[in-house]
C-alpha cells in the first residue's frame, strides 16, 4: 500500500497499474464491427464516468420537459414494421430539453448543444430516441466520450470552465469540427427549446414485417419556426432569467400554445452502407439529402406540463439501449457505447429499479428475471426467479439469426473506422459555413470562435485552433486569427463558446 500521489508523467493504466491498451479507441471485431463485452478497459471507463460525479445527471443536469403525443400519419409500413410508426397510430409520449455541460443550476440560454431525448411509451414497450438538436456529435468512438465531457466541465483545481482545456480537447480531436461548427454558428443559441430542431443523430436500423433491413436517421423539424439568440441576447437573458428556456416551455403549454414538431427520415437501403462515400455510421458526418431525401413520418406534439417535476422530469431515464420489435442499432461506435452507459448511469444516479418508477414504466405488462435491488416495487412473488423452469413461468429463448444484426467479420482491434472514398473531418463543416451560413452568419462565427479563443487559450493550443479554423474554411480561418491577433474580439460572458 502506499500513500503518494498520482504519476501522471507515467504511462496511462488502468485502475489496478496494469497498463492501459487504448484510452482512445474501443474494441471492436474489425474497424468496423461492435464493440466487444470483454473490453472491460472501456467498461471499466464508462462505469467509473457514470459515478464521477454527485448524483445529478453527468452530463445533461439543466433540463426540463414535458409529455405529449407521437400521431403516424404517413405509410411507412414498408420500411418498419414498428407498432408506433404505422399510419394512424398515437402514442404517448414524453420529451426532455437540456444543456450537455453546465449543471443544474447553470443559465441554459449558454451557447451549448442541447439534449433532445423522447420516450414512447409503445404497446410493445417503450422505445427511447435520445438525441440532440443537432445531427452530428464531436466525437466518434465512446472511450474518448469521458474525455470530452471532462474538457468541458471545470479545471481540478480552480473549479471553472476553461476554453484552453475545451480548444485543447478539440484541437486534438479534429473529427470535432463539424460539431464545433454548428455549436459556434447560430444554432448553438437557440432562442427557445419550441424553436430547436431535434435529431437523433445517430444510423438506427429499421426492419419490415417480412424481414428486410434498412439504414434511419431521425429528423424532427419544428413547427413552430426556427429562431435564435444572438451573443448579447443570450448573455443578457442568462443573467437575467437563468431558467428561461424551462420557463418558456411550461408557461406556453400552460397557455394552450402546445409545440409540435414534424418527424421525417432518412432511409438508406441496408446494402449502400458498404460502399457509400461516407461511412453512414460514422456521428461526425451527415447524410446528403440529395442522396436520401426526407420522407415524412408524423408529428409530435407536447401538450402536458408535468406536475411534479423531480418525480416526472428528474426521474426520467432514457437510454438508446430501449427499443421495440422493429428498430434496432447499427455498428456506430457511439451508439454502442451510450446503449450500455445510459442505462448503468440511471442505475447509479436513481436506483437500480429506476425503470419501476411511473413516469419510467412502460404500458404494457412486464415480465422480467431482474429481480430484487435496492428500492424494489414491483415483484415476482413467489414464481421462479431462474430459467429454465419447472413452474409454468414463460422464458424467451429465440435463437439463430436475429432480423435487427448486421454482418461484422474481422480480428479484434483497436481502431479508427476504415475510411470511405470521401471521409474526412472538415469537408462537411466547411460546407456547413460556405453553403449553409449567410455573410451574417459567418460574421457572428467568427465573432463567436475568436471571443473564445481570448478567453485564456495558450500556445500551443491557440496556434493549433487557428490551423483547425483554416482547415474549416481559409477566410473564416484567416479572419479568426487576425482578430485575435488584433485582441479585438468581443469577450464572450461565460457559457458563451463553451460546449
Amino acid at each position: 500500500m502506499t500513500d503518494k500521489p498520482f504519476d501522471t508523467s507515467a504511462p496511462s493504466t488502468t485502475t489496478t497499474g496494469a497498463p492501459a491498451v487504448s484510452d482512445r479507441n474501443s474494441l471492436t471485431v474489425g474497424p468496423d464491427g461492435p464493440i466487444l463485452l470483454h473490453d472491460v478497459h472501456f467498461l471499466e471507463q464508462m462505469a467509473h464516468f457514470n459515478r464521477e460525479k454527485t448524483i445529478e445527471r453527468q452530463p445533461h443536469a439543466k433540463g426540463s420537459g414535458a409529455f405529449g403525443v407521437f400521431e403516424t400519419t404517413e405509410d411507412v409500413s414498408r420500411y418498419t414494421k414498428a407498432a408506433l410508426f404505422q399510419r394512424g397510430a398515437k402514442t404517448e409520449m414524453l420529451a426532455r430539453f437540456s444543456t450537455v455541460a453546465g449543471e443544474q443550476g447553470s443559465p441554459d440560454t449558454w451557447r451549448d448543444v442541447r439534449g433532445f431525448s423522447l420516450k414512447f411509451y409503445t404497446t410493445e414497450g417503450n422505445y427511447d430516441l435520445v438525441g440532440n438538436n443537432t445531427p452530428v456529435f464531436f466525437v466518434r468512438d465512446p472511450m474518448k466520450f469521458p474525455h470530452f465531457i471532462r474538457s468541458q466541465k471545470r479545471l481540478p483545481d480552480r473549479g471553472l470552465r476553461d476554453n484552453n482545456m475545451q480548444w485543447d480537447f478539440w484541437t486534438n480531436n479534429p473529427e470535432s469540427a463539424h460539431q464545433v461548427t454548428y455549436l459556434m454558428g447560430p444554432r448553438g443559441l437557440p432562442r427557445t427549446w419550441r424553436q430547436m430542431n431535434g435529431y437523433g443523430s445517430h444510423t438506427y436500423m429499421w426492419v419490415n414485417a417480412q424481414g428486410e433491413r434498412f439504414w434511419v436517421k431521425y429528423h424532427f423539424h419544428t413547427r413552430q419556426g426556427m429562431a435564435f439568440f444572438s451573443n448579447a441576447e443570450a448573455a443578457t437573458m442568462a443573467g437575467s432569467d437563468a431558467d428561461f428556456h424551462r420557463r418558456d416551455l411550461f408557461e406556453a403549454i400552460e397557455r394552450g400554445d402546445c409545440p409540435s414538431w414534424e418527424l421525417s427520415v432518412q432511409i438508406m437501403p441496408y446494402a449502400d452502407a458498404k460502399n457509400y462515400r461516407i461511412n453512414p455510421f460514422d456521428l461526425t458526418k451527415v447524410w446528403p439529402h440529395k442522396d436520401y431525401p426526407l420522407i415524412k413520418v408524423g408529428t409530435m406534439t407536447l401538450n402536458r406540463n408535468p406536475v411534479n417535476f423531480f418525480a416526472e422530469i428528474e426521474q426520467a431515464a432514457f437510454s438508446p439501449g430501449n427499443t421495440v420489435p422493429g428498430i434496432g442499432l447499427s455498428p456506430d461506435k457511439m451508439l454502442l457505447g451510450r446503449a450500455f452507459a445510459y442505462n448503468d448511469a440511471h442505475r447509479n444516479r436513481i436506483g437500480a429499479n429506476f425503470h419501476q418508477l411511473p413516469v419510467n414504466q412502460p404500458k404494457v405488462p412486464v415480465n422480467t428475471y431482474m429481480i430484487d435491488g435496492p428500492m424494489t416495487y414491483h415483484h415476482t412473488g413467489a414464481a421462479p426467479v431462474y430459467v429454465p423452469n419447472s413452474g409454468d413461468r414463460p422464458w424467451a429463448d429465440e435463437t439463430g439469426k436475429v432480423d435487427n444484426g448486421w454482418e461484422a467479420d474481422g480480428a479484434m482491434v483497436r481502431s479508427a473506422y476504415t475510411l470511405h472514398a470521401e471521409d474526412d473531418d472538415f469537408s462537411q463543416a466547411g460546407t456547413m459555413v460556405r453553403e449553409v451560413f449567410s455573410d451574417a452568419d459567418r460574421t457572428a462565427l467568427v465573432d463567436t470562435v475568436s471571443g473564445s479563443l481570448l478567453g485564456g487559450v495558450r500556445e500551443p493550443v491557440l496556434s493549433r485552433a487557428f490551423d483547425y479554423w483554416k482547415k474549416i474554411d481559409a477566410d473564416v480561418g484567416a479572419r479568426i486569427e487576425e482578430k485575435v491577433r488584433k485582441g479585438q474580439a468581443p469577450k464572450p460572458a461565460e457559457g458563451q463558446g463553451q460546449g
